[in-house]
């Protein structure tokens, strides 16, 4: 499903909350949205690589790396777990790698930056946690959406505008 973030604050401008624009969209999916599934870690995707392996349909993984472009930490063999599962995209307040590749997928991706250097895994995080970056929170279970504009979260699904 297509979804622009401009029309949904303009039609529900009281459940949006509104991410700081700090991210780049990496993916091939322009725009993306579903329940959110958080998971908190710093410079270690084991939870990434975690919850990628798992049945993705509907829903966006919300990745707090504590803003790290130290290490990357989606790269194009998790990218392709997550496409093959069924994600609808990824929100990642830190770093990706093989930019080439995970444009090519239709997923959709934001990040931070890029970097070539993968973490080490060591299976340190948290998942199923509120998560804290550009401004918002981030609880399991809201609704994230996200597009070339922004990103945006409410606490329950929002309706799309009808196509023009």
């Amino acid at each position: 499903m297509e979804y622009s973030t401009p029309d949904l604050c303009d039609l529900h401008p009281t459940l949006v909350r509104i991410a700081e624009p700090v991210f780049r969209n990496y993916g091939g999916r322009r725009s993306f949205g579903g329940e959110a599934v958080t998971i908190k870690c710093f410079e270690d995707n084991s939870f990434v690589k975690e919850t990628a392996g798992k049945p993705g349909r509907g829903k966006v993984m919300v990745v707090d790396g504590g803003g790290s472009v130290r290490k990357a930490l989606l790269g194009d063999l998790i990218a392709e777990t997550a496409f093959q599962n069924g994600w609808e995209g990824l929100i990642i307040y830190g770093a990706v790698r093989d930019v080439g590749a995970i444009g090519g997928l239709d997923l959709g991706i934001m990040a931070l930056a890029s970097i070539p250097l993968k973490t080490e895994r060591k299976g340190a995080g948290e998942t199923g946690v509120p998560v804290t970056f550009a401004g918002v929170t981030f609880s399991p279970g809201e609704f994230v959406y996200a597009d070339a504009t922004g990103i945006i979260v409410s606490s329950r699904p929002l309706t799309p505008a009808p196509p023009r």
